[in-house]
C-alpha cells in the first residue's frame, strides 16, 4: 500500500499532532509499506507581523503549497492520504486536489480546529462552544487571540472551509483518537458515524516499567506551560496539600505560564522524559480542555504509573478511575490535592493503580495501532471505490 501523510509541523516541532503523524510514519515503514510525507513547517515563518502576514495569507490560499502537493501525488500516485494538522502552511485546499483523483483521504483531527477556530474550546478559562454551528464571528467579537488579526484571519478560514464545505466533501473517513472526540464530531459537524473510526497512536518509550511507583519521590507533570494544560492548577493543588510536585516541559516547547523555577525541570530529549516519568509517585495531567486523546498520560500508563487526570474530554475515558488511575473535577485544585494525598499516603494503592495502567497500555502497541489504522485505510478505499462504481 503507497500512503501520502500531510500534516503541518507547529514550532519547535513538539506536539502531539507531529509525534502521531512521525511515528505513523515509522511504523508504516516497518510493515513494509511505501510511504512519503508532505510537511510545511511553522519555524518557516518569522515571528514578528510579516510572519503573522504570511501565515494569514496561507490560510486563505496557498497556492505553492497546492502545486508542490499536486506535482507529489502525481508522481508518487498514493492509495490513500493520510492528513493530520494543515494549519497554516499546508493548505485545505490539497483536499479537493485528492478529490478530483479519486484517492481516498483519512484524517486525523489533532485537536479542535474543525470546531473551533482557536482549536481549544476554551475561552477565559471556560470551555466555550459558541463558534460551533457556523457562528465563527464570535473569535473576533471575543478577539480570543488576543490579536485582533489572527482571531480574524483563525475565524475566516474556519467560515471558508465550512462554506465551501472543503472537509465534509473530501475526506473519506475521519480517524479520531478518542470515543470523546467521535462522539463530539458527530453531534457538533452532523457527521455521518460510519465514516469516523477510533483510532488511538502509537505509544510506545522503550523503557522497562517501574517495579513500585510508590517510591516516587514527587508528583510530575510534563507537557507545555500554557493555560489550557492546567499548569495553574498544579501549582495551586501542590500549596493546598503541601506535597512535592515538579513540572518539566521540553528545552523547544512554549511557557506562558510562569513556574517557579525549583520546580521546572527542562528536558532535552526523549531520556530525559523517561527518567523524569521513572523518578515520580505519579503524574498529573490536569487540561482544562478537550484532549483528543493525553500521549503524557498513555505514556504514564506504559511505565506502570498512576495518572491523576481531569474529568474532561478524552481524559475521562483514557483513565478508568479507581481501576488504573483517579479523576478529578477539571480546574478544581481542592479535589486535585485530595487525589495527590490519596496516592502519596496510601502506597499499596498506589502500586495497585501502576499495575493496572502498565496492562492497559497494551491497548497502544504496534501490533494493535498498526493493524486498526490499516484496517481504517482499507475502509477509506472501499468507500471510494463504491462511490466510483455507483457514478459518484
Amino acid at each position: 500500500m503507497r500512503i501520502l501523510v500531510a500534516f503541518n509541523q507547529h514550532r519547535g516541532h513538539g506536539g502531539g499532532g507531529a509525534r502521531a503523524a512521525f511515528d505513523s510514519v515509522a511504523l508504516l515503514r516497518e510493515y513494509s509499506h511505501e510511504v512519503e510525507l508532505f510537511t510545511k513547517s511553522s519555524d518557516e515563518l518569522p515571528k514578528n507581523l510579516w510572519g503573522r502576514l504570511q501565515a494569514a495569507g496561507s490560510i486563505i490560499a496557498a497556492p505553492g503549497s497546492v502545486r508542490e502537493f499536486t506535482s507529489l501525488v502525481d508522481r508518487f500516485r498514493p492509495d490513500v492520504v493520510h492528513v493530520y494538522e494543515l494549519f497554516p502552511l499546508v493548505s485545505p485546499w490539497i483536499l479537493p486536489v485528492c478529490g478530483a483523483r479519486r484517492i481516498a483521504v483519512v484524517l486525523t483531527p489533532i485537536d479542535y480546529r474543525l470546531t473551533c477556530p482557536v482549536v481549544t474550546h476554551l475561552y477565559k478559562r471556560q470551555i466555550c462552544t459558541r463558534c460551533c454551528g457556523g457562528r465563527e464571528y464570535w473569535a473576533i467579537l471575543r478577539n480570543c487571540r488576543n490579536n485582533m488579526a489572527e482571531s480574524i484571519s483563525v475565524a475566516a478560514y474556519n467560515t471558508i472551509v465550512r462554506v465551501r464545505a472543503v472537509f465534509h466533501n473530501h475526506v473519506t473517513h475521519y480517524a479520531v483518537c478518542s470515543e470523546f472526540t467521535r462522539q463530539f464530531l458527530i453531534e457538533r459537524l452532523a457527521l455521518s458515524p460510519e465514516c469516523i473510526s477510533v483510532h488511538c497512536p502509537l505509544v510506545e518509550l522503550g523503557a522497562r516499567p517501574v517495579d513500585d511507583p510508590s517510591g516516587g519521590s514527587y508528583f510530575g507533570f510534563a507537557g507545555r506551560f500554557t493555560e489550557e494544560k492546567g499548569v495553574h492548577v498544579v501549582l495551586d493543588a501542590a500549596r493546598r496539600s503541601g506535597l512535592p510536585v515538579r513540572l518539566a516541559r521540553n528545552v523547544h516547547s512554549r511557557a506562558e505560564v510562569a513556574v517557579p523555577p525549583e520546580l521546572e525541570v527542562v528536558t532535552q530529549g526523549r531520556e530525559d522524559l523517561v527518567e523524569f516519568y521513572q523518578n515520580a509517585r505519579a503524574i498529573i495531567v490536569p487540561s482544562i480542555w478537550f484532549e483528543t486523546f493525553g500521549f503524557v498520560a498513555a505514556e504514564t500508563m506504559c511505565l506502570g504509573l498512576p495518572v491523576i487526570v481531569s474529568r474532561l474530554g478524552a481524559l475521562a475515558t483514557l483513565v478508568v478511575d479507581g481501576v488504573d488511575g483517579l479523576h478529578f473535577a477539571p480546574g478544581d485544585a481542592a479535589d486535585l490535592a485530595r487525589k495527590m494525598e490519596l496516592i502519596w499516603n496510601h502506597p499499596n494503592l498506589c502500586l495497585r493503580l501502576g499495575q493496572a495502567a502498565q496492562q492497559r497500555s497494551a491497548e497502544w502497541s504496534k501490533v494493535n495501532v498498526y493493524h486498526r489504522q490499516i484496517e481504517i485505510y482499507g475502509k477509506a478505499i472501499c468507500d471510494v471505490q463504491k462511490n466510483n462504481e455507483s457514478g459518484g
